[in-house]
């Protein structure tokens, strides 16, 4: 092709989705074409996203059962966001009413997805006692003493984030963690546009992320140095600037407007980056 990607090897089964493998610079493009869509229509993408956030905050808040089922819904509520990706490449614009799409596209595949997000997290959690001992899971989910004080309670938190067998022990269970991200990274979008069950869904995202590591990383480093490398720049360059009875105020202001900008680029290259890669020249 043109652009210098390769069609995958043509696959002798039905089931089996097909993908294209891109060259490394397409991850870039991918946060590209994202902020493109974006410029074009920036109050009802922000305010569809900020929605998105606000339905599953509600969702979690439930009594008894919100924890676990704010991340089962999750994947059919991002339905929305592919819903308004597709529905302004083709001249629409993004609306709010789109955020209940996945509930009637597909529902019983795409509940699934959130399942496995439960317990693929939950494995890679449990997975960090093996490096430390289960310090990370103490902080997590250990009651923290009656009688300590707050910050008797962020020394100690500071203390044990500061442990390099924590550190090793979260960058392990990151790693855990990366089969399950890259497995539900696309699966939404195949079960709604491509109708996959579950299962094959899941294999393709993992599959066809696998085999574009080279932009998938990219993208990743990139997604790193946006979402955290800059606003930490930002806030030391704040500090430095601003007087500290001003620095919450000013820093919010600042960091605020980046971070929903920033994470609606994210929700908008799920859709890019899987056209671009399940249908590729199309």
């Amino acid at each position: 092709m043109a652009d210098g990607s390769q069609p995958d090897s043509p696959r002798p089964a039905s089931r089996e989705l097909a993908f294209t493998r891109h060259e490394g610079r397409r991850g870039a493009q991918w946060l590209v074409e994202a902020w493109a869509m974006l410029a074009r229509e920036r109050m009802p993408w922000i305010g569809l996203v900020l929605a998105y956030y606000v339905v599953l905050a509600l969702i979690e808040w439930t009594p008894w059962i919100g924890a676990f089922l704010a991340p089962i819904l999750k994947p059919v509520l991002s339905v929305g966001m592919l819903a308004a990706a597709w529905t302004q490449e083709r001249g629409g614009r993004p609306e709010l009413r789109m955020l209940g799409r996945g509930f009637g596209a597909n529902l019983w595949a795409l509940v699934p997805l959130g399942v496995v997000l439960i317990v693929g997290v939950a494995i890679a959690i449990a997975a960090t006692a093996l490096v430390d001992g289960g310090k990370l899971l103490e902080l997590l989910y250990g009651s923290a003493p009656v009688d300590s004080d707050s910050a008797a309670a962020a020394s100690s938190v500071r203390a044990t984030l500061a442990d390099p067998s924590v550190e090793l022990a979260m960058l392990f269970g990151g790693l855990c963690a990366l089969p399950t991200i890259l497995a539900l990274w696309w699966a939404p979008a195949l079960v709604v546009f491509q109708d996959a069950s579950a299962p094959a869904a899941l294999r393709a995202s993992l599959r066809a992320a696998l085999a574009n590591w080279r932009p998938v990383l990219r993208y990743a480093l990139l997604v790193f140095m946006l979402g955290g490398v800059v606003p930490s720049f930002l806030t030391t360059l704040v500090a430095l600037i601003v007087p500290a009875a001003a620095y919450p105020l000013v820093a919010s202001a600042l960091l605020l407007p980046y971070v929903i900008i920033f994470v609606t680029v994210l929700h908008i290259a799920d859709y890019v980056s899987y056209r671009d890669v399940f249908h590729a020249g199309e």
